[in-house]
């Protein structure tokens, strides 16, 4: 198409979402986006997590732009400033102090593979061990360090180079989910023939996204934070992208009653799509040196402006309750009108992150054909999982009910068109 001839002649190959949305995107407001064609979308996708509040919300907007308007610092690294600390006071007041926790917070690189970074860097400072436990499924970024502990193949392969001292633990789904994962993990630690040795953290995700929409149980939760206390190992908890009220609680563990010695927030942490990243410790473990990691854009002023303006646009609109509504609104539309087309369709998910696996019924094929229509009838939803087989939805918190209603009625109709196809032809 002419319309991205500019792209495909300039941009690099390692440009991936443009090749299935190939529309030339212009504005956005809320769940919809716009394109130069003429065409709105219904947007399912949420920036991979990092629109839960949606495009361009007036309230967040509003501070930004008076923030902008006061000239404002707009570049700190991490010397104090006033945004900062607005932040801080905000984060402590309506996050931490109601939930009980006690964090310090550390504002690393813009991204969240920085976070990550800086999660496994502390935990291996702290209890000078080299190796990490990650799990089968996990997706945690694609810095070296952060890649070492993501388990796909096609992505590790990208490194070029072995990526080492992370050891990966079999997750609770499909085969996995047939036996005690964590006494296996146990058994390993306490086997001195398994050739493991006991590692620095175990990072883990409640809900593995990339992986496939997996969430774990509470008591799984739970067992896994008894483990980590009985053997001496830290508990990271990466948040990136199920954090900041996917779920409906502003942290993914919250329903556990678990607290992570480590936390990493991105994506959704700025509420508005601005770069910024957060790792949270428990004090005890706040080791470092000063400037033993950093980065320039660390902290970034903008994003503390639109973050506090998220946190208190939360507060306006109970969004943690208004999360649950949808949540019940896309369980029963999926399993519906999705689940009930094949019997090999599994629905999971929790919160406004569901996934539709497809391994069963057609695979990645299936799964491609399904979101290049739904884009062309105008609605962008992603895959994700092993072999791109789970269709998923990650819809803004804030979307109208009646948006999500359509955005739900065209995929539900597009899977009921090629799945009567399927079956008329096998």
């Amino acid at each position: 198409m002419c319309i991205v001839l500019t792209f495909e002649t300039h941009e690099s190959n390692v440009r991936s979402y443009c090749r299935l949305f190939d529309d030339v995107f212009t504005t956005a407001k809320n769940e919809n986006i716009y394109a130069e064609s003429g065409k709105t979308y219904i947007d399912f996708f949420a920036g991979a997590g990092a629109l839960n509040y949606g495009h361009n919300n007036d309230y967040i907007k509003s501070q930004l732009l008076a923030y902008i308007q006061s000239d404002g610092i707009t570049h700190g690294l991490d010397m104090y400033t006033g945004a900062k600390r607005a932040f801080i006071d905000k984060f402590v007041s309506s996050v931490l102090a109601p939930r009980g926790l006690d964090y310090k917070l550390q504002f690393c690189g813009s991204t969240g593979t920085n976070a990550v970074e800086a999660a496994l860097k502390l935990a291996r400072k702290v209890k000078k061990r080299e190796t990490i436990f990650s799990f089968m499924g996990a997706f945690h970024g694609m810095s070296i360090g952060s890649l070492s502990a993501t388990s796909s193949r096609s992505s590790r392969k990208g490194a070029g180079m072995p990526l080492n001292n992370v050891t990966f633990m079999p997750y609770p789904h499909g085969f996995m989910g047939s036996f005690d994962t964590i006494d296996y993990i146990e058994n390993v630690l306490t086997d001195d023939h398994s050739g493991i040795e006991v590692p620095a953290a175990i990072i883990f995700e409640s809900v593995q996204a990339e992986g496939g929409i997996i969430p774990v149980s509470s008591d799984w939760m739970k067992s896994l934070e008894k483990l980590c206390r009985k053997y001496d190992i830290l508990l990271i908890c990466d948040d990136i992208q199920v954090g900041c009220g996917r779920t409906g609680s502003f942290f993914s563990f919250e329903h556990a009653g678990i607290v992570p010695d480590i936390v990493t927030l991105s994506k959704s942490i700025s509420g508005y799509g601005l770069p910024m990243s957060l790792l949270l410790m428990k004090p005890e473990l706040d080791l470092w040196s000063a400037g033993e990691h950093n980065g320039t854009f660390r902290g970034n002023q903008l994003a503390f402006v639109t973050s506090i303006a998220a946190l208190e646009l939360r507060e306006m609109m109970d969004l943690d309750r208004q999360v649950q509504r949808h949540e019940a609104t896309i369980r029963q539309v999926l399993q519906s009108k999705v689940a009930a087309l094949h019997k090999d369709i599994e629905i999971r998910g929790i919160g406004m992150i569901w996934g539709i696996d497809m391994a069963k019924v057609g695979g990645s094929d299936l799964t491609r054909t399904i979101v290049s229509e739904c884009f062309n009838r105008g609605l962008i939803v992603e895959r994700a999982g092993r072999e791109d087989a789970v269709i998923k939805l990650l819809p803004p918190l804030t979307i109208e009910e009646a948006n999500l209603m359509q955005g739900l009625d065209i995929l539900s109709e597009v899977m009921q068109e090629h799945l009567v196809s399927l079956v008329a032809h096998s």
